[in-house]
């Protein structure tokens, strides 16, 4: 049992390292910027920073190496963001990072790093929900990468299954809210790719008609 834990761990690890990468690729390549979320740029950054902490002082050192790589892919990302969308998104950033991003705190401060943890995992989902938010209210998605939302199911998935296995509820929350948040934003690309609700609707009217 110890064995497939530690299996998981480095496979969660290693997705966990990379899901923010394509994301980050597609920003830099593109410079296409519509359907991703500025609040859940900076809401990334500090919740992974939040799950570095708590890794080094709960000793739950799996999440330690992902949360550095994170921090330095979503602080990518955020730059990317600004350069190609100018500095309309700040407010967004600041407000993920320095609003959203201190909710832990409190249950630091009243419960030590155990509830924090805690705290942390149940915020999971609120560092997802702006991205869900924006992909659903924008009119294109061009800026909106596929594969890192696979990745992040996948990781979520992974760390709920440890965090059952470990009994830490923290991993195990964070893994429902990222399975359920995740499928939502890919159910959406699936719908319409990256393109327009109107657009999609068209084509299928004129696929209809023929």
């Amino acid at each position: 049992m110890n064995l497939l834990l530690i299996i998981l761990v480095i496979i969660a690890s290693v997705m966990g390292s990379l899901m923010a990468f394509p994301q980050a690729r597609r920003i830099v390549r593109t410079r296409r910027i519509e359907g991703v979320s500025a609040v859940w740029i900076g809401v990334s950054i500090a919740l992974n920073s939040w799950w570095l902490v708590y890794g080094i002082f709960a000793s739950v050192w799996a999440v330690v190496p992902v949360s550095v790589i994170s921090v330095g892919l979503y602080s990518t990302i955020a730059v990317a963001f600004l350069l190609s969308g100018g500095k309309s998104g700040l407010p967004g950033i600041l407000l993920g990072l320095f609003g959203l991003g201190l909710v832990p705190l409190p249950f630091l401060l009243v419960g030590g790093w155990e509830l924090a943890g805690i705290a942390v995992g149940l915020c999971y989902g609120l560092q997802l929900l702006p991205a869900v938010i924006e992909v659903f209210r924008s009119v294109k998605l061009a800026g909106v990468s596929g594969a890192t939302w696979v990745l992040a199911a996948l990781e979520s998935a992974i760390w709920l299954v440890y965090g059952m296995a470990a009994g830490d509820a923290g991993l195990a929350l964070a893994g429902v809210s990222g399975v359920v948040m995740s499928a939502v934003i890919l159910v959406r690309l699936a719908v319409t790719g990256h393109r327009p609700f109107a657009v999609v609707a068209v084509d299928r009217r004129l696929a209809s008609a023929r």
